[in-house]
């Protein structure tokens, strides 16, 4: 590992639209960079996080917008807010995750010279259909990333949109291994016999988005139901009230009252629950990146079951370490939840193992943080 030793420190910028998101998704980034004598400045709306990234060893500054927004003369104050904070604390080179830090931190950083790197980590909604609001976002971020020094995908479907649309040009691009998970953080636990509930058990993680698919999961729980397996399907999530897509709270709680779902609320740390299930759901047909938490999952060992959709597919091939499913087709999703429920234990356990031997390969974080190593050599 490089380390910056040379004059003083060189100041780093990380800017998301969260600072759950920079603790949860970045930490180990974070750590290393810290660790390699860089100051970090993590940038972000304010929410509980920002005190623990402080404890981590950064400095923090809050900045407001709406991220569900999509009007751009509102948004445009997110691209005041940023220069006015580059001019001020000149950091040396910057990160910006996430579509609307994207576009204006780009356009921020490149005002003042400042060295960038865009991280699309998914398109989104936004890229979910033609219409006007892609028009724009595709412009802004056609016109934000000209001066960036490199921008960074999580995967080559994503890339080959920026390169089919021309919004990038296929120099500038970088593809990650996802943005990685500590393999030693999620790693298999060996649960006791009963400690595991009696029913097999299914887990979905996710946004509560429809696009995530949570309304296909309980669609296929209620076909499950009708045949009377016995099986339990837990959910665990949190709620975007603002969003376009957002699942309404009556509908989970219509859900709930069929019986079809357990839904836990927001986990901070997924992991007991993970470790409590049988295998792990996600249906998505969203814009996804690489979810991370298809690859929380896989690193504990879960056999999965996904859809056949960008980000997902790579992480599970199928009948290896789990089974794809057609997009946003519940039937699909209840017969291969059943084929999982019908596989012998043994083979069940051997697709697990296989999920995470293939996660340590091709998504481990240390992969990740050596794309970050070779970016900022020199600076």
């Amino acid at each position: 590992m490089s380390t910056n030793t040379h004059g003083p420190a060189k100041r780093i910028a990380l800017v998301s639209n969260s600072t759950w998101a920079l603790y949860n998704f970045r930490l180990d980034v974070i750590r290393y960079l810290i660790k390699s004598n860089f100051e970090v400045m993590v940038v972000a709306p304010a929410d509980e996080y920002a005190a623990l990234l402080t404890e981590e060893g950064c400095t923090y500054h809050p900045i407001y917008f709406n991220n569900r927004s999509e009007n751009p003369l509102r948004d445009i104050n997110l691209f005041f807010q940023l220069r006015n904070l580059y001019r001020r604390q000149r950091p040396d080179f910057i990160f910006h995750y996430v579509i609307k830090p994207n576009i204006y931190g780009s356009l921020a950083a490149a005002a003042y010279s400042i060295r960038s790197v865009a991280v699309v980590t998914g398109l989104g909604y936004s890229f979910a259909k033609a219409g006007w609001l892609h028009y724009i976002v595709s412009r802004l971020y056609k016109r934000a990333l000209r001066k960036t020094e490199e921008v960074w995908f999580l995967n080559n479907d994503d890339a080959k949109i920026f390169v089919r649309e021309k919004i990038v040009r296929i120099e500038k691009m970088k593809v990650l291994p996802g943005e990685g998970v500590n393999t030693d953080f999620f790693a298999p636990t060996v649960s006791t016999v009963a400690s595991k509930p009696a029913a097999f058990t299914f887990l979905m993680s996710a946004r509560l988005l429809k696009s995530k698919g949570v309304g296909v999961y309980a669609d296929a729980a209620r076909l499950l139901r009708h045949k009377n397996l016995d099986a339990h399907f837990a959910l665990i999530g949190f709620f975007e009230k603002n969003h376009p897509d957002s699942v309404a709270e009556e509908e989970l709680k219509k859900w709930q009252d069929e019986g079809l779902i357990t839904y836990h609320g927001f986990a901070k740390d997924v992991r007991p629950y993970l470790s409590q299930a049988d295998c792990f759901v996600f249906p998505s047909f969203y814009h996804e990146g690489i979810p991370r938490s298809l690859l929380e999952a896989a690193s504990m060992e879960l056999p999965i079951i996904t859809s056949l959709n960008r980000g997902c597919k790579e992480v599970v091939l199928d009948g290896f370490n789990g089974w794809l499913c057609n997009l946003n087709d519940p039937f699909d999703v209840a017969d291969k939840m059943e084929k999982m429920m019908q596989m012998p234990f043994a083979q069940r356990i051997q697709m697990g193992k296989q999920g995470r031997a293939r996660v340590l390969e091709k998504f481990n974080i240390g992969l990740v943080i050596k794309e970050y190593e070779k970016t900022l050599i020199g600076i």
